[in-house]
């Protein structure tokens, strides 16, 4: 396989969104991903709603550009198997709970006695340590302990979720981010490295960049939110604006936007205005503004926005459903969306990776495989014999697929 990271093995213990989606970005740009699954059903994300001829949505956006294998790790030939082909490895990844690769023998000092040189990975929920650490996870409640679902509800009556696994896929790209960063190092010094997130630390990390400037003072924090249902513009960065027929966004950050925000909408006493006259101004007077705004906008057309504005070089666009967004044309321009013949699955949309590589560029991305199908060659690979692959067979530890669902 071609790309980038061309000739780096990856080992995948990983489930559900957050690693596998790490991985993943991975195998898209040319490392060889091994996942390791349960033969009992492999990792649960084949088992979720949204699903077509015993395949997955769910496990097909997350698991292409892998070899599947599956192992039980609660069975001795198991884990001596997962001990062979982690001797091969350049990257280790697992999302356990704290202390269930211990109670494996597959810790980071029990791994790097296999590779001395390897990358382990651990992704946990809350963090490594403190009385949270060992307590189940899922996206809601990170969003919850975040103060993501805070920022969300401002103004709204109550906190509210991000309608998408934002700390789950966050969590992913940090963690593919993360690892190539090691191996670089290792590239370097020829150490292994070690590397520890977790989903609270890093949806925390991508909240700071924009949305806790009120606590970023020491001595001078900002009051805190309430969840009064006010529905203030103030509360907002900028809206989703209703037209005529639909939904849009604009931009008018800037002097020239502004200016062609006023002109286009037909209000240029708002260029008078005192409190739309600088940058500042604006900001300071938001709520108003907003207002303004919605309120000419629902007067036409978004198809008549979107030319008139820009027209005057103002930053907008259509809200698509999702269903629009798979065919618009600059969608389509890009290549965004990949079709692919799944051989269980039948005709699929993928996403494209969106990093494009010109030098390296890898193979178009490879379908997610049926539980199983590379455990035999996966073995042989790491230098079981086809009498010991029988064996590890026969002795309930291994399995591979009996047909592509």
């Amino acid at each position: 396989m071609a790309g980038p990271l061309q000739g780096i093995r990856i080992v995948d213990a990983t489930s559900m969104i957050a690693g596998p989606l790490a991985t993943m970005i991975l195998g898209d740009q040319g490392a060889d991903v091994i996942k390791i699954e349960n033969p009992a059903g492999g990792d649960h994300s084949r088992q979720v709603a949204g699903r077509r001829n015993g395949w997955s949505a769910s496990f097909l956006q997350n698991n292409r550009s892998k070899r599947s294998v599956a192992l039980d790790l609660k069975h001795d030939a198991g884990l001596e198997a997962l001990r062979a082909i982690l001797k091969t490895a350049d990257v280790f990844v697992q999302n356990w709970r704290p202390g269930v690769a211990e109670r494996l023998g597959l810790s980071e000092a029990a791994v790097r006695e296999l590779r001395p040189d390897i990358v382990y990975v651990s992704i946990a929920g809350f963090g490594f340590e403190g009385d949270w650490a060992e307590r189940p996870v899922y996206d809601p409640l990170i969003q919850a302990l975040s103060g993501l679902a805070a920022v969300q509800g401002q103004g709204r009556g109550r906190p509210s979720l991000v309608r998408t696994i934002v700390p789950d896929k966050v969590t992913a790209i940090q963690a593919s981010q993360a690892i190539t960063a090691a191996l670089l190092a290792r590239a370097r010094t020829g150490r292994g490295e070690h590397v520890r997130l977790s989903m609270l630390d890093t949806i925390v990390a991508f909240l700071f960049a924009s949305d806790f400037t009120g606590q970023t003072f020491i001595g001078d924090e900002a009051e805190e939110e309430t969840w009064e249902e006010d529905g203030r513009a103030q509360d907002y960065v900028e809206l989703i604006y209703e037209t005529a027929d639909g939904f849009m966004a604009v931009s008018a950050h800037t002097d020239a936007t502004w200016r062609g925000l006023s002109k286009a909408v037909g209000r240029p006493d708002w260029l008078e205005d005192e409190r739309f006259a600088t940058v500042e101004a604006r900001e300071v007077n938001k709520a108003a503004r907003l207002v303004l705004t919605q309120e000419a906008l629902r007067d036409d057309r978004t198809a008549n926005w979107m030319e008139r504005l820009r027209a005057e070089d103002v930053p907008c666009a259509p809200v698509l459903r999702r269903s629009e967004m798979v065919d618009h044309p600059q969608v389509e321009a890009n290549g965004t969306i990949l079709r692919m013949d799944h051989p269980g699955a039948g005709s699929i949309r993928l996403a494209r990776p969106p990093a494009r590589f010109e030098v390296h560029s890898p193979d178009p991305p490879r379908p997610a495989l049926a539980l199983g199908a590379d455990t035999r060659a996966v073995l042989a690979e790491a230098g079981f014999g086809e009498d010991a692959i029988a064996a590890i067979f026969a002795s309930g530890a291994a399995a591979e697929k009996e047909s592509d669902k």
